[in-house]
């Protein structure tokens, strides 16, 4: 095999590993994956479980709860750095160095020097991921995982569900959507920033999918901690990509492919999700969620008839172990079951009491984005305080987060080939023909026949380029064998590949990870170990339908193999 550095071939091997950076430096692939995920069996699977009996007779916003359920009985958030193992910044950085300048990969890549904005500017992201045990330079391959492959997760040790990461997760959700839940591939966009991965789900006000979690437009404003850590990426991040069935946008491309009517509609449907009037139950939200600015507020209650004032961030203490709450109408019956030395007659100092913010509110439907409302909101609760004044701000920005997302005006849309043109309708079979037969007019379409590791539609050189450059866990798990233990570990393996079908092939790590393959796949992981021992030694990989023959130098090694794929041999030298 000659493989040759050309970027048609890069962004197809890319399409088989997808890490973060590969994802990011060909956009058009996260799209691809959903397909691939699409055209699985694996999830149309999922269709005969009984949890989803009756979906066709629920309302939209029901059978994606019921799928959410389902997600989260399933998979688990794996973020393990050593999963899909390590590579270092400067080796990717020559690979991509024709496709992007450093400069620009730092400003918007965590593993390249990105810090996000307020909540990250003090937090040390290496750190934070766990990278501050090894060298500066070392950074993880983070590949997005196949279905498949995240299924495949309770083959491995203290894993009993499948897992897989963010981008993981966000695209299985939106296959799962289409397939199981029957939302229209138009309603769904899949959105990236620098540091996490969701989907927004136009049904009803809004969804967004965050890991196994959903997040529907109340629960972005209930002020839960999950509902923090939810908010996280879009208050703090700009996002990097949007993609759709339209095409894509990235932030750091002059062009872009998504239909540029659909992009502002989902902008529009996103920043109104993201947007509330300034109200007295949101007001509570905030303040529970909001603990160092509790300080700035105080709650009036009148004991014997004379009023008395206590701190709300002691009036919040209260509701730990009650069924009370301070923000709502059992408000008294919270505050009865205060000791009454707990109040002071006299109001506090340089506190806004929280009744009369919240009667103001009431009385005045404000809207977060009228400037003449804020200030008549600001004019009213003004004190000496300047906590009182960061919090009056703080709590209008939990209402309104402007999301940055790429400038459409300063992009030139351009087609990105033929339109998908997928129904509800369609059966997986259908689906698949139908993308097979769009190919040489939608790159996402072919490309998406990459992600699915079909080798019985692909030509293999991304497939073996992907598998001998990028597949270090195999490698450094054989690292105590000899050639002879290595081989009889992968020849003891059970015969079984975590992927479906004929033709479709797992990378050597996902085999090693798991601990089985078909017998192609394990010649391939055989090889992709003894080439990095032996690499000035010629080895051949001779595949047929029924067996693959591995030759390294004199010596081979057999395996059988159901993949029924076509005679031919795969050869790789040193340079390949």
């Amino acid at each position: 095999m000659s493989v040759g550095k050309t970027r048609e071939l890069e962004r197809k091997s890319s399409a088989i590993t997808l890490s973060d950076m590969e994802v990011f430096i060909f956009p058009e692939l996260m799209y691809s994956l959903l397909l691939a995920n699409i055209m699985s069996p694996c999830i149309w699977r999922w269709r005969d479980d009984p949890w989803f009996a009756g979906m066709e007779r629920m309302k939209p916003y029901r059978r994606i709860s019921r799928l959410k359920q389902y997600v989260m009985d399933h998979y688990v958030f794996n973020l393990d750095l050593e999963t899909w193992g390590l590579t270092t910044r400067e080796k990717e950085i020559d690979r991509f160095t024709d496709y992007i300048s450093e400069e620009t990969l730092a400003q918007s890549n965590a593993l390249f020097g990105y810090e996000g904005d307020r909540y990250y500017f003090n937090m040390d992201i290496r750190t934070h991921f766990g990278l501050d045990k090894y060298d500066s330079n070392i950074i993880p391959y983070w590949k997005t995982e196949t279905v498949e492959a995240m299924d495949a997760f309770i083959y491995k040790p203290n894993y009993t569900t499948g897992a897989g990461e963010c981008v993981s997760l966000a695209v299985l959700y939106a296959a799962a959507l289409f397939v199981v839940a029957g939302i229209p591939l138009r309603d769904i966009y899949l959105m990236s920033t620098p540091l996490h991965s969701q989907n927004y789900i136009d049904v009803d006000d809004g969804i967004l999918t965050n890991n196994r979690r959903l997040v529907t437009r109340n629960m972005w404003l209930n002020g839960t901690a999950l509902s923090a850590q939810a908010r996280r990426a879009l208050e703090n991040e700009r996002v990097t990509i949007v993609a759709h069935e339209s095409g894509y946008i990235h932030t750091i491309y002059e062009e872009a492919t998504i239909d540029p009517e659909a992009f502002v509609y989902f902008a529009g449907r996103l920043r109104n999700y993201l947007k509330a009037h300034l109200t007295d139950e949101i007001l509570g939200n905030f303040l529970r969620r909001t603990r160092n600015i509790q300080q700035c507020f105080q709650i009036r209650w009148p004991i014997h008839g004379v009023d008395h004032y206590m701190g709300v961030e002691r009036a919040f203490e209260y509701e730990d172990g009650s069924s009370f709450r301070l923000t709502d109408n059992t408000r008294d019956r919270l505050l009865a079951e205060a000791d009454v030395q707990e109040f002071q007659v006299g109001s506090m100092p340089r506190r806004i009491i929280l009744n009369d913010l919240e009667k103001f509110l009431r009385e005045n439907s404000l809207k977060v984005d009228n400037t003449d409302d804020i200030s008549r909101l600001k004019q009213r609760f003004a004190t000496d305080c300047m906590d009182a004044e960061i919090a009056i701000d703080n709590f209008i920005r939990f209402c309104h987060v402007e999301p940055r997302l790429p400038d459409p005006e300063a992009k030139k849309f351009i087609s990105g080939g033929k339109q998908l043109g997928i129904d509800l309708e369609m059966t997986r079979e259908e689906i698949t023909e139908h993308l097979d037969a769009l190919r040489a007019d939608n790159p996402v379409a072919d490309m998406a026949f990459y992600a699915n590791r079909d080798l019985s539609r692909t030509e293999p050189d991304p497939f073996l380029l992907a598998a001998w450059h990028r597949n270090p866990v195999s490698i450094e798990g054989a690292r105590e064998l000899d050639d002879k233990a290595v081989a009889g570990k992968i020849e003891e393996m059970p015969d079984e590949s975590i992927y479906d079908g004929p033709g479709r092939l797992a990378q050597p790590d996902e085999v090693w990870n798991y601990g089985r393959g078909d017998g192609v796949e394990k010649a391939v992981t055989l090889a992709n170990i003894l080439h990095e021992r032996l690499p000035d030694e010629a080895i051949a990989v001779e595949v047929s339908p029924d067996k693959a023959v591995l030759k390294v130098g004199s010596v081979s090694y057999s395996f059988g193999s159901n993949k029924q794929l076509e005679e031919q041999e795969w050869s790789f030298t040193s340079s390949s």
